[in-house]
């Protein structure tokens, strides 16, 4: 196996779609459904029964000036544990679900320049599928093998178009938040500087369907500074069932200084899972100072009380009494 084809396999870079509704395309060439009778359609999104057979079609576009030849393949998808982005299962990876369920009716295709190709794409659902949703893309991989930037490996790119499966049966959405952590980072003395601390935490799909989750952050307790709630930016845009990400957002508003939980809650299609983390964040600086400050009014309170419970001072040579 020559060297660059080795570095492919480690380096197979595919392109999906970032939002669900948005169509495969890297500005070289695209992948996406053929359109139906009635509507474009950005994905494939087909109900089935365990058992079934589908059929689908989908269009491969070269907008180069170029000839260009690609293979054709069907993958799951799953989301990426950097930041559950939807990325691909490789050629040459084992496919459990789509990916092994799917084939294209031509495993090579070549497209010239400007043109665009349509193929046929087989579905074969297992007997045995469970209900609920399974995802998975038809990829076009160019054959081409090209160095990649900065580094002495080659890659091959990819663009996937999506394929939505629904699997007939008891569809059951669920949500869990894992594993809160809360990294307090802030300067010496409140108020000054740049505050930037961090909130991490596992989204997990426990349910059957794919979710949009929204995720918002929570404080109760004593603490100075910084919003009581505000929405999590960071979220993946769908989360496939099964899977788990972890996710960590920068909190540049977070309080000063205070004690109690913070709770991060996620919610979709009528479900909600939270989790929390006690945190205490003091700047140690303004805590000593407080301190130094306390000890001195302590001092000075005690030396007043025993300036009021000292005895009446006699004078020289006198005598100290009152009047017969």
């Amino acid at each position: 196996m020559r060297p660059a084809y080795v570095a492919l396999f480690l380096l197979l870079l595919t392109t999906l779609s970032p939002t669900p509704a948005g169509a495969a395309d890297n500005g070289e060439w695209s992948v996406r459904p053929a359109d139906s009778a009635i509507t474009p359609r950005s994905a494939s999104e087909l109900p089935a029964q365990p058992g079934a057979t589908l059929t689908d079609r989908a269009v491969v576009t070269n907008t180069t000036t170029a000839e260009l030849t690609f293979r054709l393949y069907v993958a799951d998808a799953h989301n990426t544990e950097r930041d559950g982005g939807l990325a691909v299962r490789g050629i040459e990876e084992t496919q459990r679900e789509v990916g092994a369920w799917g084939k294209p009716e031509l495993d090579t295709v070549t497209v010239p320049a400007r043109s665009a190709v349509t193929v046929g794409v087989t579905l074969t659902v297992p007997s045995d599928a469970s209900p609920g949703d399974h995802v998975g893309a038809l990829v076009a991989v160019d054959t081409r093998v090209q160095p990649a930037d900065g580094s002495h490996l080659s890659v091959q790119r990819g663009v996937g178009a999506r394929i939505y499966l629904r699997v007939e049966g008891p569809h059951h959405p669920g949500l869990a938040v894992e594993d809160v952590r809360f990294t307090a980072l802030s300067p010496q003395l409140p108020w000054t500087g740049a505050r930037e601390s961090t909130v991490a935490y596992t989204l997990h799909n426990t349910g059957n369907v794919k979710l949009a989750p929204q995720v918002s952050l929570g404080v109760s307790g004593v603490v100075v500074g910084g919003p009581g709630e505000r929405r999590l930016a960071n979220v993946p845009a769908e989360l496939l069932p099964g899977q788990k990400v972890r996710l960590t957002e920068t909190w540049a508003a977070a309080p000063v200084a205070g004690w109690g939980r913070l709770t991060v809650t996620a919610a979709a299609d009528g479900v909600r899972g939270s989790g929390t983390v006690g945190f205490l964040k003091v700047p140690w600086l303004f805590a000593g100072c407080l301190a130094l400050l306390s000890a001195t009014w302590l001092l000075l309170r005690r030396r007043r009380l025993a300036a009021r419970a000292a005895p009446p001072h006699s004078g020289p040579g006198g005598r100290a009494g009152g009047a017969l």
